[in-house]
């Protein structure tokens, strides 16, 4: 075998070694970019490894057409080189100082984490890097072994250049760094490809039919194809520089809905790129997760109309989470109940308004101004809306989540806001201390649960230090803990920043990662107030919207636009109801001001169920397990009893696959219906297994020759051949019964010409 293999690569191919350096810019243009656009985590070094999975992929396909393996073997010998070295390589990440056995096991561990953490555990997002370094590896080594194989295999360059080009132009568009010259070195290689091939076929012509100087017909090509290259890949870059329009602008407009679906599905199973292109909105869905970056636009969001000369700050609440899982907040088991426009949205649910809350009416008028929102927005509680919606809640009729809405129609909502005022029993700073922690149980249960781990020695030194500090000034209560949290994180002591890749990779948390570095965005922030305060059995959940906007007192036109998006929490208060508290610092609050009220009796506090700082919520499954490098399992860490059922599933599924395939295989291309199309078809199948038919032979004489190898496919192979001729020669016309017969015959067929695979030695039978 080796030996026949240096035979064959001893000769330079007929394409050139040009041509193969060639292929390999392409595959390694590709590779740069997206190991230069810094897609896990924002850590290039972590992606330094494509290059070389790329080159491999270009080495493993080039030997595969030179040694002459057929294209399904050449193909598998690839996968499974690809399979033993790009984990390799991975795992050089993971554990850059492991032997090689060991780093192969590190890729192989988080990659099996990454699966338990969304089939088993239930988590929403998984902090495992290892399966997406295992992809992007594998991708670039496939294009590599793609584009090597169909230069130097069929000497078609165009299927390489489509596919390769639309993963770079779709890694440009993503990304926010600037990636026009590997386009530029994509481009150029790609021309020359196409021009160095296309002399080539030229050449061959003219030696066949032995006409002119080929050598010179060859150079001819070559150098008018440079010049032309030049003279394109210039014009191209003079006018990137200086165009001013944008043809695709409206085309980017129309994908935009469908991108931010896909955005909310990926952030789960990959990790944050802080290099990120934003889509200039939020998404507000049915979960967020935490990452390194806070990243909007300044796009107008909403325009509101409100009663004039009403100055209130009002926080525009779009979704409410009850579920923290460590880097991630979600809404548990999601109900949705269609309401009908002006029908009350919370009644019967979990979240309606206590009687006697201390709530008034107002009424506001939401118009939307992106069509991208799927949700209205209202401050605090809405109680109705002028249009058919959609209210989602946690659990059936649990917790409010958010209310679905489509289109960019305006709409109304009626809210119940509350009102603050020493009169009537109005909301005051006493009030709100006097609330007491008589919670009702479904509060307690869904709102003060929080994984184990989320809390480390940072968090719980911190919340300590704040009780002790309240505790000096007085009674202990919901209001004072929450207040002291909000002073606390609004103190200099705590940095504000939309940029912090990188800062929690280490961390068991957001929470913990906060309460050590002191920095982060709103997300921070409120995540770590709301856990906090669930620590000593206060309900609290993060909650998503916009601060309150640019308002025009007099005329009550209120702008709102997507920078303008927000992350705080809301607390629980018995005979209150939720009740809004903002922690981030840097001026960014906007609180409104509650008086103090007349003082009033504060409760004795009751037992409460232990929900405390270590809790564990049985039907989330959270994750208890040490944090280790990101991608990496803690070495020696049980992965529990799992794996053999996921191993079985996968044998499972792989099976079905393979038989759903087989059957498609038997049934053949729906597209065949004609004598000419079943020949070509089967003679297709053939040449992928190295039996095609000479340039010379006949139908017959190649159905007869085919035969001799797959005696029981004699039949079938004469079928096809006679109808072949007969149409081709004999310009006949095949009836419907005979065209049944035929169609059967090939169904056989190409069930027939499989065993071809495992005959590799009569090939030369054919020749």
């Amino acid at each position: 075998m080796m030996q026949r293999i240096r035979a064959r690569l001893a000769p330079a191919p007929a394409e050139g070694w040009t041509s193969l350096l060639l292929v390999a810019v392409l595959a390694v243009s590709v590779a740069w970019a997206l190991d230069d656009a810094a897609l896990v985590l924002g850590n290039r070094a972590w992606t330094d490894f494509l290059a070389w999975a790329a080159l491999g992929g270009v080495l493993a396909g080039f030997i595969g057409a030179r040694a002459g393996w057929n294209r399904p073997f050449a193909h598998l010998i690839g996968a499974a080189a690809a399979a033993l070295i790009v984990p390799i390589m991975v795992g050089s990440v993971l554990q850059p100082n492991a032997p090689i056995p060991l780093r192969f096991q590190a890729t192989a561990d988080s990659t099996v984490e990454a699966v338990i953490d969304f089939a088993v555990r239930g988590l929403t997002v998984t902090r495992q890097t290892g399966h997406y370094l295992l992809v992007l590896g594998m991708l670039c080594w496939a294009n590599g072994q793609f584009a090597a194989s169909s230069v130097f295999r069929h000497g078609r360059p165009i299927g390489p250049i489509i596919v390769l080009g639309t993963i770079l132009v779709a890694t440009m568009s993503s990304v926010q760094k600037d990636l026009l010259w590997y386009l530029v070195l994509f481009s150029g290689a790609s021309l020359f490809l196409l021009t160095r091939l296309h002399a080539l076929d030229e050449r061959a012509t003219w030696i066949r039919r032995r006409i002119g100087d080929p050598s010179t017909v060859g150079s001819l090509y070559l150098r008018g194809g440079t010049v032309f290259i030049v003279a394109a890949v210039f014009g191209a870059l003079t006018l990137t520089a200086s165009a001013k329009s944008a043809p695709l602008a409206g085309f980017w407009d129309d994908m935009r809905p469908t991108l931010v679906e896909i955005s909310q599905w990926l952030q789960r199973i990959i990790p944050t790129n802080p290099n990120s292109r934003t889509l200039g909105i939020p998404t507000f869905g049915q979960q967020v997760t935490i990452g390194g970056v806070w990243s909007t636009s300044n796009e107008p969001a909403l325009e509101i109309t409100r009663t004039p000369g009403d100055d209130r700050p009002f926080y525009w609440r779009a979704t409410a989470y009850d579920t923290f899982s460590l880097f991630s907040w979600s809404a548990s088991a999601p109900a949705s109940a269609a309401r009908p426009a002006g029908t009350p949205l919370l009644d019967g649910t979990l979240d309606q308004v206590p009687a006697g809350a201390a709530r008034e009416q107002e009424t506001f008028r939401v118009r939307p101004l992106s069509g991208l929102f799927k949700v209205a927005f209202s401050p605090i509680d809405p109680s109705a809306i002028s249009r058919d919606t959609t209210l989602t809640t946690t659990g059936e009729d649990g917790f409010f989540q958010s209310i679905q809405i489509d289109g960019r129609d305006p709409y109304t909502v009626t809210a119940m806001v509350p009102t603050l005022a020493d009169v009537d029993g109005g909301v005051t700073q006493s009030r709100l201390r006097a609330a007491g922690t008589d919670y009702p149980t479904g509060i307690v249960a869904r709102y003060t649960r929080f994984p184990a781990t989320s809390m480390g020695r940072a968090s719980r030194d911190l919340i300590a230090d704040i009780v002790t500090r309240v505790k000096a000034a007085g009674p202990v209560t919901p209001y004072d803990l929450a207040q002291a949290l909000v002073t606390e994180f609004h103190s200099p002591r705590y940095t504000y920043s939309t940029q912090v890749p990188g800062v929690c990779d280490q961390s068991p948390s957001i929470v913990e990662c906060f309460a050590v570095h002191r920095i982060g965005f709103c997300e921070h922030y409120a995540t770590t107030m709301a856990i906090l305060l669930r620590s000593q059995g206060v309900p609290a959940r993060l909650v998503e919207g916009f601060l309150p906007g640019q308002l025009d007192v007099a005329t009550g036109r209120e702008t709102i636009n997507t920078g303008a998006a927000h992350a705080w929490v809301e607390v629980y208060f018995p005979g209150i109801g939720w009740y809004p508290f903002d922690p981030t610092g840097n001026g960014i609050a906007h609180p409104e001001s509650v008086p103090v009220g007349s003082p009033r009796p504060i409760p004795t506090p009751k037992p409460s169920p232990s929900f405390g700082q270590f809790s564990i919520d049985p039907d989330r499954g959270f994750d208890d397990r040490p944090s280790g490098r990101p991608g990496a399992v803690v070495p020696g860490q049980n992965r529990g009893t799992n794996t053999p059922l996921l191993v079985g599933l996968a044998i499972g599924l792989f099976a079905l696959v393979i038989l759903i395939a087989f059957l498609a295989w038997r049934r053949g291309p729906r597209g065949v219906t004609t004598a000419d199309g079943f020949y070509a078809s089967v003679a297709g199948i053939a040449r992928r297994f190295g039996f095609g038919p000479r340039p010379t032979q006949t139908a017959y004489e190649f159905a007869t020759a085919l035969g001799e190898i797959l005696p029981a496919s004699r039949p079938e192979l004469q079928t096809v051949a006679a109808a072949k001729v007969e149409v081709a020669y004999g310009r006949r016309t095949i009836d419907d019964d005979r065209l049944r017969s035929l169609r059967d015959a090939y169904r056989r067929l190409r069930v027939g010409l499989l065993r071809l695979a495992f005959r590799r030695g009569d090939r030369r039978r054919m020749r």
